[in-house]
């Protein structure tokens, strides 16, 4: 019979598992500790941490539909600027839809390439009083009152039922149209011979 660890016919041979030596690994853990604290003192010694202003909102308008409805002809040599898409010249990059584009300007990276970062300025008393002052000044002068409210719906409905009439003349005269072309293109004899002669305005 063959002992358990003896390699025989029906044993198996455990003669050639690694041994763990203790001490080697922990020599192995203190080094990767010192390159770990060496690495995060080179890192600090860089350079100062760039401060970044705070979120604006923009003073533009966003621009999603310049391009709507035009055809454009693209190739793979073309620059990006004029590849389809909307393209971002600050990150340098084309987006393919409107809904992704803006989500890339609302983004992290496209507000640092700005040189902001996503905290928003936290504003005070006097500066929300500023801006109210400044969007009533903005207001457009008059006040809106029933009557003009009136003669907006009155106005309203008389423009839809001239669009109404003149949808029902268009009818009317396409009608009159496909009339004529069926009794130009039906020949007296041809209908005589089918029976459609009674139709015409026969005096009886």
């Amino acid at each position: 019979m063959a002992h358990p660890g003896s390699s025989g016919a029906g044993g198996v041979d455990n003669t050639f598992r690694r041994k763990f030596d203790k001490e080697e690994y922990l020599e192995r853990a203190r080094q990767r500790e010192r390159q770990e604290k060496e690495g995060s003192s080179n890192s600090k010694s860089r350079g100062p941490v760039v401060q970044r202003k705070p979120l604006k909102h923009r003073d533009f308008e966003v621009d999603l539909e310049s391009r709507l409805g035009k055809t454009q002809v693209v190739t793979p040599i073309a620059p990006l600027s004029q590849q389809a898409g909307y393209y971002c010249s600050v990150c340098q990059c084309v987006v393919k839809d409107s809904a992704n584009y803006l989500d890339h300007i609302n983004g992290k990276k496209h507000q640092r390439a700005l040189g902001m970062s996503m905290r928003v300025e936290r504003a005070s008393l006097e500066q929300v009083q500023e801006r109210f002052e400044a969007l009533k000044k903005r207001k457009i002068p008059g006040t809106f009152t029933e009557q003009d409210l009136d003669e907006r719906i009155i106005k309203q409905q008389l423009e839809e039922e001239e669009r109404k009439r003149q949808r029902r003349e268009k009818k009317k005269e396409k009608k009159e149209m496909e009339k004529e072309s069926e009794e130009e293109f039906v020949d007296p004899d041809v209908a005589a011979m089918m029976g459609f002669g009674g139709f015409g305005t026969s005096k009886k």
